[in-house]
């Protein structure tokens, strides 16, 4: 009896492979059609970007069918890349775009998470629910307040909190082993470098299609298109996601051997040179706390050999960035953390405080997902919005998402600490992870005091690095 019933469930799951392959090649058929007849109803420059953007997207949707461990490291590729691609595209074009489909592709390319995510969700643990009833409480309230007071446009805002957080139930439901987490940080390291040796190439001779977007895109504070007068953004589309990209990349590669990629101590260098160059100096404070959260949590011996590489990087530092092409700005620059109270930067930030700390207990509601950031481009002609910069991310939060949102928010992050903290404590084999995500934590909260950094890129950096220590002791219990 047992034996029919084998068979027979047998027969059943073969009949439903065959059925499934069949779905699949009916898709492959008529995917390539619609894709077809969509592209002749556009005009020629969205079938043009619609192009880039499937082409960017389809080896995602591949990976996330495959269930491959090179789909993260594929995602932080396009992160990294994709504004370079959709400078390109519109030099090549001649014309340039405020809005393009092209400023999707991470999203959508990072979206391809939802696949494995949805595949195995039945697996999530309690802790893993705990964290996604305080975000999913916070997002809900901000999306409802976001829907009523900015319209539809609040739904692009709410994307990038959303597809970064997908990075923690893929983690979570994924597990990785060691070699795994090792070999995604590796990576992470090597897309960083490549990131670092474009900038380097930037700053020295501004490459024709850089300079074209200089010249249309009028954000002043990136310098003007000229070798060695330019404020570095390499393949990013500003200084500050090009230097949090970097900053978040060369923690982990100063801190443990097998992170650093392929070039070692050299990519090192490179890394901080180039992140010099940005000029950016909220992403040196990311560093600092991450840095000193790491090494804080670390054994004693762990310690010492730690600062003792960093005091070379430093007497390296001290060596080679006065001999650098215009160093005198580098060095100006950087002298402004030495007298804070005369920059310009630090006392506009105080103003805002003083300025917006009544317009939110005034409004304790908040202004919902779409009236803070980027976000607010898509509603005023392409161009950013009042809210469109907000230099001070406590601010920024409370604004969107009020008392009662911030509550949950901050609940999330306090859910996370307190699991982290706990790891830190049973002294595991998978302490450098968890040292890692704490961090991590650290650098993310501390950056909040320039802007807020959980929606897109670095949310995505964060999230990973973050994901990465919360399950990093069931890997390693898995593994033994």
């Amino acid at each position: 009896m047992s034996r029919l019933a084998d068979q027979q469930i047998s027969v059943w799951l073969g009949n439903r492979r065959g059925i499934s392959m069949i779905g699949m090649g009916l898709l492959a058929c008529m995917l390539p059609l619609a894709i077809g007849f969509v592209s002749a109803k556009m005009n020629p420059t969205m079938s043009q970007q619609g192009a880039i953007l499937l082409a960017l997207v389809f080896p995602a949707f591949l990976l996330a069918i495959l269930q491959s461990r090179l789909l993260i490291p594929y995602t932080l590729a396009v992160w990294a890349v994709g504004p370079e691609i959709r400078r390109i595209a519109d030099w090549m074009e001649g014309t340039y775009h405020s809005v393009s489909l092209l400023s999707v592709a991470p999203l959508l390319v990072s979206s391809m998470l939802i696949i494995p995510v949805l595949r195995g969700i039945h697996q999530a643990e309690k802790p893993l629910t705990r964290i996604a009833v305080f975000f999913g409480i916070e997002l809900a309230y901000g999306s409802v307040v976001g829907l009523f007071k900015n319209g539809i446009v609040f739904a692009y805002d709410l994307a990038n909190y959303v597809v970064p957080l997908i990075l923690l139930p893929y983690l979570a439901i994924k597990p990785m082993k060691a070699k795994e987490l090792d070999r995604l940080l590796y990576s992470y390291a090597n897309i960083a470098v490549l990131v670092a040796i474009y900038g380097i190439i930037q700053y020295l001779t501004v490459p024709p299609w850089d300079a074209f977007w200089m010249n249309h895109v009028e954000m002043n504070s990136i310098g003007v298109p000229e070798p060695l007068q330019i404020r570095v953004f390499s393949s990013m589309n500003s200084p500050g996601p090009c230097a949090i990209f970097l900053a978040m990349a060369l923690v982990p590669m100063l801190m443990e051997k097998r992170w650093r990629g392929t070039l070692g101590w050299i990519g090192i260098l490179l890394t901080v040179v180039c992140l010099l160059i940005t000029l950016v100096r909220s992403a040196w404070l990311i560093a600092f706390v991450m840095l000193l959260a790491y090494i804080l949590s670390s054994s004693s011996k762990g310690k010492w050999k730690t600062l003792f590489q960093l005091a070379i990087v430093g007497l390296l530092l001290y060596i080679i960035v006065p001999k650098l092409p215009g160093a005198e700005g580098l060095v100006a620059r950087m002298q402004t953390l030495t007298d804070i109270q005369q920059d310009h930067s630090y006392n506009e930030r105080l103003d805002l405080l003083h300025t917006m700390l009544p317009a939110i207990a005034g409004n304790p509601v908040g202004q919902g997902i779409g009236s803070v950031g980027i976000g607010t481009k898509l509603d005023n002609g392409g161009d950013l919005g009042e809210l469109g910069i907000m230099d001070n991310g406590y601010i920024a939060i409370f604004l969107t998402f009020g008392i009662f949102g911030a509550f949950f928010f901050f609940g999330g992050l306090f859910v996370i600490i307190k699991r982290l903290l706990a790891r830190i404590a049973a002294r595991d084999a998978s302490q450098p992870y968890i040292r890692l995500a704490l961090a991590t934590w650290a650098g993310a909260v501390a950056s909040l005091i320039s802007d807020n950094g959980f929606p897109g890129m670095r949310g995505y950096l964060i999230w990973m690095m973050i994901g990465i220590g919360l399950w990093a002791k069931d890997v390693i219990a898995e593994r033994r």
